[in-house]
């Protein structure tokens, strides 16, 4: 069995583990852009926009707060605090452990804010330190990247290793026949990376789902036990069709956000790593972030009988059958897209290596422009 950790990196020093959070920041920030262009292009509504949005800005806020956990890393400060851990590897992304922790430090940051001196005090004490006694004070650097790091904890609105679901009301389709979309998301231990799930569904019960307390409960704990990277959408929403008579999935996507690769940061192998290396791309550009949706939509309904005198809907979902995967993908069908700056993308079109004729390419401009290829 192989050790899954040997592919974990520590950022220990100082200026890099500060360039790669700034790295993710904005990144994050061209996603929302490219949400921008496949909603202007149709592909995403309004809803659907927000929702990637909301999520996007979760994810924002997470590495904000480890910036701040890790602003220090690599200086001596006291105490050993040890560095932000990444997957080097499979995703570019910091490891699933440093988001199970940050969670734990959340439920805890109240009582670390009420013990801590406050801001402008660690601020008043640190230029006493430098203009007093003519030294870095590195120790209260540190108490106070601990204290901020604490309040954008408080603050909430992060993404975790499990975001619960949420419904939306998408209208009635008639008497007592409603239509949802639910949403969620997961940070997958296996693989370090962020995904976002949809499923729009018919309601056929007597109560809207999210006001049925035996029902919507069910409903989240299903969905989040079945959030594994590993399964098909065919099995998960085949599952859930089974579980609930009542509810009717009509489709589900999911979005894989990830991996990044980064000539400065990870290890990956493959066509992308060369055409990073061979760009040499200013700080800042170094980065290539693959977005991989999958898509499974109901072909048609049949009546299936259930007990003595009753019947019940079950959908049969369309595959694609000329997919790269054929039937085996789980899904109707699969899109890959890669966001990646102009210096690489130029690379990347001038090499052209197989396997990408396909893939949508979203080039981010030195004025931070998205357009698409």
């Amino acid at each position: 069995m192989s050790n899954l950790t040997r592919d974990h990196v520590g950022l220990s020093d100082t200026f890099a583990s500060r360039r790669y959070f700034k790295k993710f920041e904005g990144i994050m920030q061209h996603m929302l852009h490219v949400a921008g262009v496949q909603r202007a292009e149709g592909a995403l509504d309004d809803a659907e926009t927000e929702i990637l949005t909301r999520y996007a800005a979760k994810l924002t806020h997470t590495f904000k707060a480890l910036g701040m956990k890790y602003l220090l890393a690599g200086r001596e400060t006291g105490r050993f605090f040890g560095s932000l851990t990444m997957d080097a590897r499979d995703s570019g992304f910091p490891v699933a452990e440093e988001i199970m922790t940050m969670a734990n430090d959340a439920q805890q940051a109240r009582g670390h804010l009420d013990a801590m001196a406050s801001v402008d005090t660690l601020k008043d004490q640190m230029v006493q330190t430098m203009l007093g006694e003519r030294r870095v004070p590195t120790k209260l650097q540190f108490a106070l990247s601990q204290r901020l790091y604490y309040e954008e904890l408080a603050k909430g609105d992060l993404f975790w290793v499990q975001n619960d679901v949420q419904s939306q009301w998408m209208g009635n389709l008639d008497v007592g026949r409603r239509q949802f979309r639910l949403h969620w998301a997961t940070y997958d231990s296996q693989v370090n990376l962020p995904v976002i799930y949809m499923m729009e569904l018919e309601d056929s019960g007597d109560v809207g789902l999210p006001k049925d307390q035996r029902r919507w409960p069910e409903v989240q704990a299903h969905l989040s036990a079945q959030a594994l990277g590993g399964l098909k959408l065919l099995t998960i929403a085949k599952g859930f069709d089974e579980d609930f008579d009542d509810l009717h999935p009509k489709r589900l996507r999911r979005f894989h956000l990830g991996p990044m690769y980064s000539n400065a940061y990870t290890r990956q192998a493959g066509p992308l790593r060369e055409v990073l290396a061979e760009a040499r791309a200013p700080d800042g550009q170094d980065w290539a972030l693959v977005w991989t949706e999958e898509e499974l939509v109901s072909d048609r309904v049949i009546e299936q009988k259930s007990g003595w005198f009753s019947t019940v809907e079950r959908e049969v979902f369309a595959l694609d059958p000329f997919a790269a995967q054929g039937p085996d993908l789980g899904a109707t069908r699969q899109e890959r897209s890669i966001i990646l700056p102009t210096s690489v993308f130029q690379v990347l079109d001038e090499k052209q290596p197989a396997g990408f004729g396909s893939v949508r390419k979203f080039v981010v401009s030195s004025s931070g422009r998205v357009l698409q290829y």
